[in-house]
């Protein structure tokens, strides 16, 4: 099924399968481009197939350059760099290429070029996004991890360098003009990153499902998103094979897709993570999944039956979807608790006010209090 490069319009055109990266030159020559600005991360960066691609480029006769100064939770100034970066040799395309903070760099890139304001005048939460009046660079994704599905995104969430308060910008106009999905760029990913970036795409799953905005095409796509998840994840940290990536691919991809419906309790009780300790996005995720989850299920209950059918459960009950989560996150070694990553007594606070002023718990199916995320800190500490 995975064996070779086919392609999705969802509305963005996907070339998806083992050696879609291949594509890229002759897609720039098509399009008469000449001088990509890559955006990737440091790690990314020293890849022997990030060096294949920057050659490749060159070959071509592509006047390639890269940026990669960006921080593991981007900020600001990220992508005020990665513009003076794009000014300074003319470029006339961005490559997005890397896992979320690289994608959403390159995406807020594109978005400043021009469009000059101060960034945060086009947050999507005080209504920027009527601003995002101009026209945007050619721009393209390639997602080197199985996570955030930000290739298909048409968001960034960036956050302030002084505040560390996350802000989204939003416009359909951020969506990649392609995305070039190749498993093969997932293999070598470490099991902790693996498992880190694929609780990341559960998460995204679960909680468009449960989001209470209607929007029934995206529960069905979260759905089978979950059902990859819970065939595939296990096997991509412990034993990764082609299948397993390339499923797991897909199921980001699909949880990025369905979560325009809308995200929840999780991801807020996630950013404060990145935004104040410098916490991986998808380790936050992973390890708030199952109290944030918990926390869901009253009034939720015939949602947790069709998750734990879908997902395999004998339990088809919300508690049983939990204890899945659980069992799932020590099979992959996620840490289960936020003490065992650094989190200490006195940062609960300051990070229970950070998750009431984030962006994504107003769609979660029942309201969060201030006092109610203290509480969930206090239990997954």
């Amino acid at each position: 099924m995975y064996d070779k490069v086919v392609q999705y319009n969802f509305p963005t055109i996907i070339r998806f399968g083992p050696g879609a990266i291949n594509e890229v030159p002759s897609h720039l020559n098509l399009h008469g481009l000449q001088s990509p600005l890559v955006v990737t991360d440091p790690q990314v960066a020293q890849l022997p197939f990030f060096s294949d691609l920057m050659h490749d480029l060159k070959a071509h006769g592509l006047r390639a350059a890269s940026f990669h100064a960006i921080h593991k939770n981007p900020v600001k100034s990220d992508v005020y760099a990665g513009t003076d970066a794009f000014d300074a040799q003319q470029h006339d395309v961005v490559i997005g290429i890397g896992g979320g903070a690289a994608l959403d760099v390159a995406r807020a890139i594109v978005l400043r070029v021009h469009h000059r304001e101060d960034l945060f005048i086009y947050d999507d939460l005080i209504g920027g996004d009527v601003y995002v009046t101009h026209e945007v660079p050619h721009f393209i994704t390639i997602p080197t991890t199985a996570g955030t599905g930000s290739e298909v995104g048409r968001s960034a969430i960036i956050a302030d360098d002084l505040t560390h308060q996350k802000k989204i910008l939003f416009s359909p106009k951020l969506l990649a003009k392609t995305v070039f999905a190749d498993p093969l760029l997932t293999m070598g990913l470490p099991p902790s990153i693996t498992a880190a970036t694929g609780m990341d795409a559960l998460t995204h799953n679960m909680e468009a499902y449960l989001a209470k905005m209607h929007h029934p095409m995206c529960e069905g796509i979260a759905l089978e998103g979950m059902r990859l998840i819970a065939r595939s994840l296990e096997k991509a940290v412990l034993a990764p094979d082609l299948h397993a990536r390339s499923e797991m691919l897909m199921a980001s991809l699909m949880g990025a897709v369905a979560f325009q419906k809308g995200l929840g309790v999780v991801h807020s009780l996630a950013h404060p993570l990145s935004s104040l300790l410098d916490t991986h996005h998808g380790l936050a995720n992973a390890i708030n999944l199952p109290y944030g989850m918990h926390f869901n299920i009253e009034g939720c209950e015939e949602k947790f039956k069709t998750i734990a059918q879908t997902l395999g459960i004998q339990n088809e009950t919300g508690e049983g979807v939990v204890q899945w989560i659980r069992s799932l996150n020590q099979k992959i070694g996620i840490p289960a608790q936020l003490r065992e990553i650094g989190v200490q007594p006195e940062h609960l606070d300051p990070l229970a006010d950070l998750a009431i002023a984030d962006f994504a718990h107003p769609n979660n199916p029942k309201p969060v209090s201030r006092e109610a995320f203290r509480v969930l800190y206090q239990a997954a500490y």
